[in-house]
């Protein structure tokens, strides 16, 4: 039979050792060590208020500090020593205090426990990891601002079904990425407000028998509330769920975003020149110039989306209170920051080195009959039935087609025989600058109303 391991802290309890492998197997310290700051800052608050209702002495209090300051450079300059057989992040801290302030290292953990104390870990990594979220969307944002102001006046076509539908201008195009990125800042800050209440003090499922004071810790850690159920506390995850949701949702606009960049930059469509330094070559065609990173950021959308959809898998059948199920949660979740922050990054990067080809995006809104709904709405405002207009723009459009003529093209007389109400005023709204100017109002594609867009968007931010 093998000997009991007495390097573990929690190894009393068992005549036998772990199976080696199943040591490895379980311990999550490979991952979770990423959290030590986060463990460390819970401690911290956690030792104050012990010492606050007495559990604590006053000297034992500034021996915790110092021990964990010790062990925050130690980790911070990559000194110190991660053991499998502590398991955690947290059981390698731990162990590390008690080693160097002794016994008082071990009372730190009086009135909490590992389940509690993950849970308010993983919070208060998701609190800093949204901050920094959000200071990469803000840069995006301000960046997607200054290229909208200065292509206010630039025309290309707006399609649906990929198809050429009406004209627009390419400022009017960006500032609907604008709008998808200003829901996801929105749905992020709503997040973070189930995020900031503490579950420590719920220990292990049931609370503590200590009279701790868990509203002085969560102002200690700057949680807006301590939690309301200690079962609920310790076992759920959902508030990394609704995270992980709000990132698919981000990483679904830039994938969205990501492939308009890879169309408008082939020779087939031809609107925007890529910045060269965020492109790659080919081995053996020396003509490419590859839109690398839009490809690989709309790779990365399936990624966080399946990271989604794992911790969902992961929660859906657990049993109240906590499992080990849940140390399957860090992995999914910190790829998930990780990789948004960093589309972010190459986004907000790129973005203000975009250069549109007005040329071409104004001959590719030509082409499609972009102005055919404007030749509608003209005869509708003559007094003609919108029913009946569609047909008469139908018969323009069909002569447009024959003769390979744009509508703004095609002569006065000939668009007459179509429909006496057209008079010479057509060609003001048949051609696209007029297409673009007579969208007028709130949310339109007009020039003007661009460059409002533009200043609200400025001041909200």
């Amino acid at each position: 039979m093998s000997t009991v391991n007495t390097e573990k802290l929690s190894s009393a309890r068992f005549a036998e050792a772990t199976d080696a492998f199943v040591e490895v197997f379980t311990a999550s310290v490979d991952f979770d060590q990423r959290m030590a700051q986060q463990d460390i800052q819970g401690s911290l608050a956690h030792a104050e208020m012990l010492c606050k209702i007495g559990i604590l002495t006053a000297q034992e209090l500034q021996d915790i500090q110092n021990g964990l300051a010790q062990i925050s450079k130690e980790i911070a300059d990559g000194e110190f020593k991660w053991s499998i057989k502590q398991e955690d992040v947290h059981m390698n801290i731990e162990a590390r205090l008690t080693e160097l302030i002794g016994i008082a290292g071990k009372k730190m953990h009086t009135g909490r426990s590992r389940n509690d104390q993950v849970a308010t870990d993983i919070r208060l990594y998701l609190r800093n990891e949204i901050d920094t979220i959000l200071a990469q969307l803000s840069r995006l944002q301000h960046a997607l601002l200054n290229l909208a102001a200065r292509e206010a006046d630039t025309i290309m076509p707006g399609f649906t079904h990929l198809q050429v539908a009406q004209p627009v201008t390419f400022g009017h195009h960006l500032m609907a990425w604008f709008e998808m990125l200003a829901r996801d800042r929105e749905r992020l800050q709503d997040c973070l407000k189930r995020i900031n209440v503490m579950p420590l003090g719920a220990a292990a499922l049931a609370g503590t028998t200590y009279p701790i004071d868990r509203r002085l810790t969560a102002e200690l850690l700057g949680f807006s509330r301590p939690s309301n159920n200690s079962l609920d506390s310790v076992s759920d995850r959902d508030f990394a769920i609704e995270f992980a949701a709000a990132a698919s949702l981000i990483m679904m606009h830039l994938s969205r975003f990501s492939e308009e960049l890879i169309l408008w930059s082939s020779a087939q469509f031809d609107f925007i020149d890529m910045p060269d330094a965020f492109c790659t070559g080919s081995s053996i065609m020396p003509q490419k110039k590859n839109p690398d990173v839009p490809e690989l950021v709309r790779g990365k959308s399936g990624r966080v989306t399946g990271h989604l959809v794992s911790l969902l898998m992961l929660m859906k059948s657990q049993p109240l209170a906590y499992n080990k199920d849940n140390q399957e949660d860090k992995e999914p979740l910190f790829d998930t920051a990780d990789t948004l922050v960093n589309c972010l990054r190459a986004f907000a990067d790129m973005m203000p080195h975009i250069r549109a080809k007005k040329d071409n995006m104004y001959r590719a809104a030509k082409q499609g009959f972009a102005t055919a709904t404007d030749l509608a709405d003209y005869l509708v405002r003559k007094g003609m039935p919108f029913r009946d207009a569609h047909e008469v723009v139908g018969q323009a459009v069909r002569l447009g087609i024959d003769s390979g003529r744009d509508l703004a093209d095609i002569s006065l007389p000939e668009l007459r025989q179509f429909s006496d109400r057209i008079d010479e005023d057509v060609f003001d709204i048949l051609k696209l600058e007029g297409s673009v100017a007579a969208r007028d109002h709130i949310g339109g594609t007009a020039p003007n109303r661009v460059r409002a867009a533009v200043e609200a968007a400025r001041e909200q931010l």
